[in-house]
């Protein structure tokens, strides 16, 4: 059992001692021979989001045993590149472990600049030069070879990678699951099992396992914010003994196991086969004996472990029980009844381990029940009569909430499933690995995950999915829970909003950095990717589908640019327009007849610019220059049949004109406009001044003012019926006014969904979110914690909606209403 928890354990606890790792791809020849790990990064943005935004990873990072690797890691924080990195790790000396990092060799891949305590010199080995340097007293090697870098912890491995030749071979099972693994995925593990012992601290390194789990493991990595989960496969040449190769030949079935195992057990192990008789022989085989296979378990289809107070009972399905019951009636010394069940007292104590090992190991079969078609044995008496009492109950771990949010991301059926609380791995732990990660790992707040390790046996290599997931809670109605939190590079610069995902027809979100960085955010937390971006983005990004073939790209402008951008971040020529001179005011987007033919209307002082889906300036439009720079962008309304174009001039004008630019209404009235937009309330714009005045204009120009007595940094919002605005701290919805706490408000916001309206305010200075409906009443549970003007909306088309805030400075956070 020792081998199976390590093998769910370790990728987790190796991803959380690389979590500042920067990598992404390289050549494998480039590596010497039997690395005990590699790692690929696909997407060094990515991986670097997930480790840094796991709540689990987080809590285990400290782990005392892997300390040492990890401060080695930590030499290459500098490292930035967008191409694949390799890492692998080498055990140098007993116990110890260095890397060596390949990738190729781009602009700016390693700056150092920012680092006060450092020293380069360069140093020479059998003619190749190689930069060694000292980083706040971490040492990293580093070594050109043809058009890639390659660098290390130690000198006594770069001096290696000197002497070997231009093609090392690779590993063949390697290189196959190298070349196999998903580009998708931000990083994939590569581990040897058999290379891997003293990089756990086993508590008994010096004693080697007698066969590994398999020959080279492939783990595509993926997280968020509440789940770890590795998905990948494990090769087992026929030529090897392998643990897996137990169910080479078979056939995985519905694990049963949980069924039978009361609510309060600490884990189940299930292992599945459709075949005894093949199993039997696979078992001589690994076991190197020459046994007959009886016909005593013959029917045998599952055999399971349930932990249950640090103790062991053991459980065999059969779809034929009668030859197996006769055989333990003539074992029996006595029986009793327990709630109806009989309990066997068996003189045979090690018939289990015997017709089993390796699946069950150091145990004693002193008692057995039957219940339906499954014998389960038991060392205590005791044990026996918990897992009858809640079979009768029909409280099993299947109804574990934890067993649930596992089971929702495995398959139905599995050669092997591991199934585990924080309880069950702290107990694995103890008896596993040495006193110090032990320790480590218990005083970790682990009462929240779940942990499970499953494999599934196909054509000679096994399935397998290993995860590490944050119990899902039952979720009662009208509640408002976060659904995860995320943290950024540095602060962020921009209100977190919501674009639609055209593929998953989901929401995903959008958001800038303080250093100009644009992050598109997965519906589960996880960065897609990121954008350097020149400046600022400038108001709202707008959705547009320039080509007419239901594919969305992000329209914006920053200060002196205005760009598109596609699903994946890439620009869409010809749209990075520059503007010398900058000071852009956000985007405007015109849809005039929901036909796709779009216009952009860019704003810059007094000029303006329209341009078509093409790029090209629009001739038509006459309205280029404006007497007074515009303010804020421009506004599109249509009543009735017309349209109407509304800019807001700085000396107070207000411009109504024709799609062609030529002026539609004359507003004579100068406003001294407030920070607010412009709304189509009543068929009116509308729009307040500074004293709190709104000033609302018909179709026809006429003008109608009614003073609300507002401060001049009120907020304004409106809809074509509903009027809110935000003073001081009273919140107006239709006349109806709520006093809110004292605090510094953001400007009110109105959402419309699934028939609801829903208005939002923040109080910046409190942290706080409030939402009311449209007669003034709150939301249920709010306020919630946020630090800025939210969006909302149904993230992930469940009719319950999310919201998405700035959090901390340099962190959004996303709340489920249910």
């Amino acid at each position: 059992m020792r081998l199976k928890v390590l093998f769910c354990l370790l990728p987790i606890f190796i991803a959380s001692c690389t979590k500042e790792v920067k990598t992404k791809d390289s050549l494998l020849g480039h590596l010497p021979p039997n690395p005990a790990l590699v790692l690929k990064v696909n997407n060094l943005t990515n991986f670097k989001s997930e480790l840094k935004n796991n709540a689990l990873l987080k809590s285990i990072e400290g782990l005392s045993t892997l300390s040492e690797v990890s401060d080695k890691i930590e030499g290459l924080n500098q490292l930035s590149t967008d191409k694949t990195c390799v890492l692998a790790l080498y055990e140098i000396g007993k116990d110890n472990y260095d890397y060596i990092l390949a990738t190729k060799n781009v602009s700016g891949l390693f700056n150092i600049d920012s680092i006060s305590d450092k020293k380069v010199e360069t140093l020479t080995y059998e003619g190749a030069k190689i930069t060694k340097y000292n980083l706040d007293g971490l040492e990293v090697f580093s070594l050109q070879k043809n058009n890639d870098i390659l660098m290390s912890s130690s000198m006594m491995l770069m001096e290696n990678l000197i002497r070997i030749s231009e093609t090392t071979l690779v590993d063949t099972t390697l290189k196959k699951l190298y070349e196999a693994s998903s580009p998708d995925k931000s990083a994939t593990f590569f581990i040897n099992p058999s290379e891997n012992i003293s990089l756990l601290s086993l508590k008994t390194p010096d004693q080697a396992l007698e066969t590994p789990f398999s020959s080279w493991i492939s783990l595509d990595f993926t997280a968020n914010s509440d789940e770890v989960n590795l998905n990948g496969v494990a090769m087992a040449p026929d030529s090897t003994k392998n643990f897996v190769n137990l169910f080479k030949g078979t056939s995985p079935l519905a694990n049963k196991t949980p069924t039978y195992a009361p609510l309060n057990a600490q884990a189940t192990v299930s292992y599945t086969f459709d075949d005894y008789q093949v199993f039997a022989k696979n078992q001589n085989t690994y076991l190197d004996r020459v046994k007959q296979t009886d016909s005593l378990f013959n029917t045998i289809e599952e055999v399971g472990i349930i932990y249950l107070n640090n103790e062991k009972v053991t459980l065999l399905k059969s779809f034929g029980t009668e030859t197996l019951y006769d055989y333990l009636e003539s074992k029996k010394t006595a029986s009793e009844e327990y709630q109806g069940s009989e309990i066997l007292i068996l003189d045979e104590p090690n018939l289990i381990e015997e017709g089993f090992t390796p699946l069950v190991t150091n145990f004693q079969s002193n008692y057995c029940t039957i219940l339906e078609n499954s014998f389960i044995f038991s060392e205590e008496k005791e044990a026996l009569q918990t897992i009858i009492s809640n079979h009768k109950s029909s409280s099993s771990f299947e109804n574990d909430q934890g067993y649930k949010t596992a089971k929702a991301s495995l398959a139905s059926e599995s050669s092997m499933l591991f199934v585990s609380n924080a309880s069950g791995i702290g107990f694995f732990t103890e008896r596993t690995l040495a006193p110090e990660i032990s320790e480590d790992i218990n005083e970790d707040d682990l009462k929240e995950q779940v942990f499970a390790s499953q494999m599934v046996m196909d054509n000679g290599f096994g399935h397998f999915n290993i995860l590490a997931s944050k119990i899902e809670k039952n979720q009662e109605r009208n509640t408002v829970s976060p659904l995860f939190t995320l943290e950024l590079n540095t602060d962020l610069a921009t209100d977190p909003q919501f674009v639609k995902n055209h593929r998953t027809k989901q929401q995903e979100i959008v958001v800038q950095d303080q250093n100009n960085v644009l992050y598109l955010i997965s519906t589960d937390g996880k960065v897609l990717w990121t954008k350097q971006l020149k400046g600022r983005i400038q108001g709202k990004i707008q959705q547009v589908d320039i080509y007419k073939n239901g594919k969305l790209q992000l329209a914006f402008t920053t200060n002196d640019q205005f760009l598109i951008l596609d699903r994946n971040g890439d620009e869409v020529a010809p749209f990075n327009i520059a503007f010398e001179g900058g000071n852009l005011n956000p985007l405007a987007v015109f849809d005039y007849d929901g036909s796709r033919n779009y216009r952009f209307l860019i704003t810059q002082g007094r000029k303006v610019h329209m341009y078509n889906n093409q790029g090209k300036i629009v001739r038509g439009f006459t309205f280029t220059e404006a007497p007074a720079n515009i303010l804020g962008a421009p506004k599109h309304f249509r009543v009735g049949n017309r349209d109407y174009l509304v800019f807001k001039q700085d000396n107070g004008t207000l411009r109504i004109l024709h799609r062609v630019g030529s002026d539609r209404i004359k507003v004579p009235e100068k406003i001294d406009f407030s920070n607010n937009e412009v709304f189509l309330y009543k068929n009116k714009f509308s729009v307040t001044n500074k004293t709190g005045v709104l000033h609302q204009i018909d179709t026809n120009g006429k003008l109608v003012a009614t003073n609300f007595n507002l401060n001049p940094d009120h907020g304004f919002y409106a809809t074509s019926n509903t009027l809110v605005f935000m003073d001081d701290n009273v919140l107006s919805i239709k006349g109806r006014k709520v006093e809110l706490a004292l605090g510094v408000y953001s400007k009110p916001k109105i959402f419309y969904i699934y028939d609801k309206i829903y208005v939002a305010v923040t109080d910046i200075q409190n942290h706080q979110i409030y939402l009311y409906d449209s007669q003034a009443e709150p939301i249920p549970n709010f306020p919630v914690f946020g630090s800025s003007l939210i969006d909302l909306t149904d993230m992930d088309n469940d009719r319950k909606l999310e919201l998405v805030a700035k959090d901390q400075d340099n962190s959004l956070i996303v709340y489920k209403m249910n």
